[in-house]
């Protein structure tokens, strides 16, 4: 059953100039024609890099920023369709857990007074005694003491402290719950423990999720269904595994080439893809296809021709590349000037970036 549908969703930023008259020279197209589905109990995963639009993307769902075009349905509901104490009423059922809690959290408030912040801006705190068990379990859904109550922001570890910024999405009972990077604050030895938390709630309280990451590694072991994200747009969707196992689109291929494998033989047999070019100005994004610019695959029907995002077969897997079939069964050829295929054995080797958390 569908909780979340997203049908070609915008958010785009104006650029201004002047002092007295603001004049409006352009626009960021931080997010640009999104549109994807969310079933309710299921966790989506959504990747790309840093400023692909996939944050402005979670904080458009929940209107902390304001969508400039597109709908946005959950569960039957037009989210954008909602004023005033309608949309604060509704956000009870959408919460969000931000990337880093030391900014998130207010060092001034005691994890009491966060947890309760919510509670009164919904009138759910008259009931004292009650609210005082609700405190106690949600703490202890998310492994900490009691005691923590009284206690300050700065008194907890990084990984402690994201517990409690779970905490504080769940103290309202939400059904959905957007993670943006939950885990790339931490130290790798908490990242899996803070993940496996995510799993566990998700499977008790029947959680729905929305996790933006840029750590391919995380997102695989947690995901059921995953998007990729480039400049402003959605540009491959699969199941978790199927998108590992058999990735479409170019730029995905990339990004799987540069995640590390934990196995010595495998990481030096595989070939790696290093794109060549700087990414865009979201300001100003290609025309066509946004890839194109650092495809080693693009052709010149890519610089007229947006590719919309289509079914490739009876998998359901989603691509947005005109030459998704072609370049699977290796029928079209490379520009060696886009791209750098790193052979096994070569010295050269790309940026793996983050940590990998090993999943058994």
């Amino acid at each position: 059953m569908t909780l979340v549908e997203i049908d070609d969703l915008k958010v785009h930023f104006p650029i201004k100039s002047g002092l007295l008259f603001d004049r409006t020279l352009g626009y960021v197209y931080a997010v640009d024609g999104v549109s994807l589905t969310i079933r309710r109990g299921e966790t989506y995963g959504l990747v790309g890099e840093s400023g692909c639009g996939k944050s402005t993307l979670g904080r458009g769902l929940l209107r902390l920023v304001e969508p400039t075009g597109g709908r946005i349905i959950f569960d039957g509901t037009d989210v954008r369709a909602l004023k005033g104490e309608q949309m604060r009423l509704f956000r009870q059922r959408i919460q969000m857990v931000f990337q880093d809690p030391m900014s998130s959290l207010d060092p001034r408030q005691s994890v009491e007074s966060l947890l309760l912040e919510g509670l009164r801006a919904h009138n759910l705190h008259k009931d004292k005694a009650g609210v005082r068990a609700k405190l106690r379990s949600t703490l202890d859904a998310v492994g900490l003491p009691a005691s923590a109550l009284s206690k300050y922001p700065h008194e907890f570890s990084g990984g402690q402290r994201q517990r409690i910024g779970i905490a504080r999405a769940l103290v309202l009972g939400p059904e959905l719950i957007v993670a943006d990077e939950p885990v790339s604050a931490l130290d790798v030895s908490i990242q899996a423990q803070v993940v496996n938390l995510l799993g566990d709630l998700q499977e008790s309280l029947g959680l729905t999720y929305l996790v933006i990451a840029h750590d391919l590694a995380v997102v695989r072991h947690i995901s059921d269904t995953i998007g990729v994200m480039y400049l402003g747009a959605l540009v491959e969707e699969a199941d978790g595994d199927l998108l590992y196992s058999r990735p479409l689109h170019p730029y995905t291929k990339a990004l799987l080439s540069a995640v590390p494998i934990p196995d010595p033989y495998v990481e030096d047999q595989r070939e790696r893809i290093l794109l060549a070019g700087d990414l865009p100005s979201p300001a100003a994004p290609p025309s066509g296809c946004r890839f194109r610019t650092r495809c080693p695959w693009s052709q010149s029907r890519c610089e007229s021709e947006r590719p919309p995002l289509r079914v490739f077969d009876d998998s359901g897997q989603r691509v947005a590349c005109h030459f998704a079939e072609e370049i699977l069964d290796g029928s079209l050829a490379m520009h060696a000037v886009r791209a750098e295929i790193v052979r096994p054995g070569s010295e050269a080797a790309p940026d793996v970036g983050d940590g990998l958390i090993q999943t058994p």
